[in-house]
């Protein structure tokens, strides 16, 4: 009788993460709602802004940071917007609306998995919300420079230097980190460059 509840237990917990991991999953058809908003050809979706930002996360030389932690929270930072969407300044949503609302979608995201990994992931969101660790600070400062590294690459393949500016001005005075700080001004000269070439007199 125990085996019969035991696998009738697993059968469950495999259809639940299942569930799980096709929700998850509808963040790679989740468009970053600021491209679209400024029509930007072929826009990357969540799940790919999420990816890069993980990886960003693992190359960290800051041996002061939980590396690993890092990589979590850059997973787990947007996995809400799997039901909800992304929700962009643009969308004048209240702050504690938005907040809500992904609150809800972690709660039922997360209801889907066994209580320890409910609890790491829920709390991993929280602490990113909150801002509540060094981690949390780091991950942020790499979601938005992840942002204007996007930004320079659309600029680039669509032949218009400075077009996204908008997202930079969005940044400025954001970035603290010395790793970041450092990686933002090399995008930065190299991006005033293309800019500066683009508008000089014709050859």
């Amino acid at each position: 009788m125990a085996s019969v509840s035991a696998a009738a237990s697993s059968g469950l917990g495999a259809r639940n993460l299942l569930q799980f991991l096709r929700l998850v999953g509808q963040l790679k058809r989740v468009p970053r709602t600021g491209w679209v908003y400024r029509n930007v050809e072929k826009p990357e979706s969540v799940s790919d802004h999420m990816y890069r930002m993980a990886v960003m996360a693992l190359v960290t030389k800051d041996d002061q940071l939980n590396k690993d932690r890092c990589v979590r929270l850059a997973l787990v930072h947007d996995m809400a917007e799997c039901i909800v969407g992304d929700i962009a300044p643009a969308d004048n949503v209240p702050k504690e609306e938005k907040h809500r609302r992904e609150k809800e979608a972690m709660q039922k995201l997360t209801h889907l998995l066994p209580e320890d990994l409910r609890k790491e992931l829920y709390e991993l969101w929280e602490e990113y919300e909150a801002q509540s660790s060094a981690e949390a600070k780091y991950v942020k400062q790499l979601d938005q420079c992840e942002m204007i590294l996007q930004a320079s690459e659309y600029e680039d393949l669509e032949s218009k230097p400075g077009r996204l500016q908008d997202f930079y001005d969005s940044t400025a005075g954001k970035f603290s980190h010395p790793e970041i700080v450092q990686l933002v001004s090399e995008l930065e000269a190299e991006r005033n460059a293309n800019i500066a070439a683009s508008s000089g007199p014709p050859s």
